[in-house]
């Protein structure tokens, strides 16, 4: 059965939807078959993967409802070995659906059920909020992964997010554990985000992930093109930041033995 991983923090521009097309898009390169669920009205993740969501005529939202097996809504994508649960503008309506379903917090973990075993990694970029789609993604997920942005407030929010966690594990999904917190648009530039590293690590220790996700240009225009970083430029910072963090959560997860020839990537100069 593969590893569901929720990305959230209900925190507006942390890096959210990046990290759920990036790390999907490395774990996909890395051969590893990986299906990127979009739990977000906004639709972002499934634009960022090249596909339109104005031509959506089904997807995530059908799959909550139960209105449609989730194998028939599964797109596959340019980048090898990734597939796509798209969202489209309709999703906005299931958190008002859901309110009067039976075992409504479920109701994802249903849905994807008939495809956990296809697919190594199942990552779902969840909604910029607490609502009931968050809580049907972190119902559905083994765990869940914190994006934190290296700026000022960055721990906003971010202990409220850890309550609803802990909410869901005492009683909606006991196995549901945070795979980690991912700091995110880090300059080294800035003395703050310097500081905000030290700080969230001396908050968090062993929760925060070694990989650190820097600021990139072509880390932030690749949306613009319907492609993932590394789909988009290989070589970049952001491609880099990006395949050491799927390298990561492997080695964390245990699902690969790193020799010499498999350490780190390392950053391109420019």
């Amino acid at each position: 059965m593969g590893k569901i991983i929720a990305i959230a923090n209900q925190k507006g521009g942390v890096g959210k939807t990046t990290t759920a097309i990036n790390l999907s898009a490395s774990l996909g390169v890395l051969e590893y078959k990986t299906l990127l669920v979009d739990a977000d009205p906004q639709a972002n993740a499934t634009s960022g993967v090249g596909v339109d969501p104005a031509s959506v005529e089904v997807g995530t939202y059908e799959a909550l409802i139960g209105e449609q097996d989730v194998r028939s809504l599964i797109l596959e994508t340019e980048t090898p070995n990734l597939h796509l649960l798209p969202a489209h503008i309709d999703l906005v309506g299931a958190e008002i659906e859901l309110i009067s379903a039976e075992d409504r917090e479920h109701q994802l973990a249903r849905a994807l059920s008939p495809v956990a075993d296809d697919y190594d990694f199942i990552i779902i970029d969840c909604s910029p909020s607490l609502g009931l789609i968050t809580v049907n993604s972190l119902a559905a997920a083994d765990s869940v992964l914190i994006p934190v942005q290296c700026e000022y407030f960055a721990l906003e929010g971010l202990g409220k997010l850890l309550n609803t966690v802990k909410i869901v594990q005492t009683q909606i999904n006991e196995r549901l554990s945070i795979e980690g917190i991912l700091l995110t648009m880090y300059d080294t530039r800035l003395r703050l985000a310097n500081q905000v590293v030290d700080e969230v690590r001396t908050h968090f220790q062993e929760l925060v992930l070694n990989t650190i996700i820097h600021r990139n240009t072509r880390l932030g225009e690749a949306p613009s093109f319907g492609e993932s970083i590394i789909m988009h430029d290989a070589t970049s910072k952001g491609s880099v930041n990006y395949l050491n963090l799927a390298r990561e959560l492997l080695q964390r997860n245990k699902l690969t033995q790193i020799d010499s020839s498999q350490k780190h990537f390392e950053a391109p100069n420019s």
